[in-house]
C-alpha cells in the first residue's frame, strides 16, 4: 500500500498508475485501519470522478470500497445508502444478470437485513436468486452467496415464519447444494 503510494506520488494528478495507487493503499489500509482506509478511499473517488468520470466501472469500484470501509466502521445506515447508489449503478451500466451486478445486489441485501429492512432484503434476495440461478448456474458462488444471504435475511427477520415459502425451500435449497462447505467459507470470507 504505502509502497506503491510513495513510488507513484511524485507524479501529476492525472496519471492513471497514480490514482490506482491511491485505491491499492485505500485497500491496504482496509484491512487493519479502517478509520485511516476511509479518506484514502474517498480522495481516489475523488479523483477518479475529476479525471475518468468516463469510467463508471471504476467510479461503481471505488464506491463500493467506501461503502465496505463504512460497515467496517460500524456505520451500516452510510454504507446501505451508498450499496443502493452502487447496486443501481451496476445495474444500469451491466445489466441485472451481470456477475458483479449479483455481487453488489448480494452486498445490498446483506446491509438491508443488517438494518432490518427484512421485507426489501427478501424481495431483492428472491429476485437475485433466480437471476443468478438463470444467468450464471446453481452451482456459482454468487448463486450459492444469494441463497446464503437470503437465508440469513430470513434468520435474522423475527417476523419470518416457516410458511414462509423462501422459508420452506431453505433448508431444501442448502441440502440439494453440493457446495455447501463453500458457501460457508464464503459468507465468513467475503467483506460485505
Amino acid at each position: 500500500g504505502w509502497a506503491a503510494w510513495k513510488t507513484y506520488v511524485g507524479r501529476p494528478e492525472t496519471n492513471v498508475t497514480r490514482c490506482k495507487s491511491l485505491g491499492v493503499l485505500g485497500s491496504a489500509l482496509r484491512s487493519s485501519q479502517n478509520e485511516q482506509a476511509l479518506p484514502v478511499l474517498e480522495a481516489n473517488l475523488a479523483l477518479v470522478r475529476r479525471y475518468w468520470s468516463c469510467h463508471v466501472d471504476e467510479i461503481l469500484c471505488a464506491q463500493g470500497n467506501i461503502a465496505c470501509c463504512l460497515d467496517s466502521l460500524v456505520l451500516y445506515e452510510e454504507s446501505l445508502v451508498l450499496k443502493r447508489e452502487v447496486y443501481a449503478g451496476h445495474v444500469s451500466y451491466f445489466g441485472v444478470s451481470h456477475e458483479r451486478t449479483i455481487l453488489n445486489g448480494n452486498n445490498l441485501m446483506k446491509s438491508l437485513a443488517t438494518c432490518g429492512i427484512f421485507d426489501e432484503a427478501r424481495s431483492l434476495g428472491r429476485k437475485l436468486l433466480d437471476i443468478a440461478n438463470k444467468s450464471l448456474g446453481p452451482s456459482h458462488s454468487s448463486s450459492i452467496y444469494a441463497r446464503l444471504r437470503l437465508a440469513h435475511a430470513l434468520f435474522l427477520d423475527p417476523a419470518a415464519t416457516r410458511s414462509d415459502p423462501c422459508s420452506q425451500n431453505r433448508s431444501v435449497a442448502a441440502a440439494s447444494t453440493p457446495h455447501l462447505t463453500q458457501a460457508t467459507t464464503l459468507s465468513n470470507a467475503w467483506p460485505c
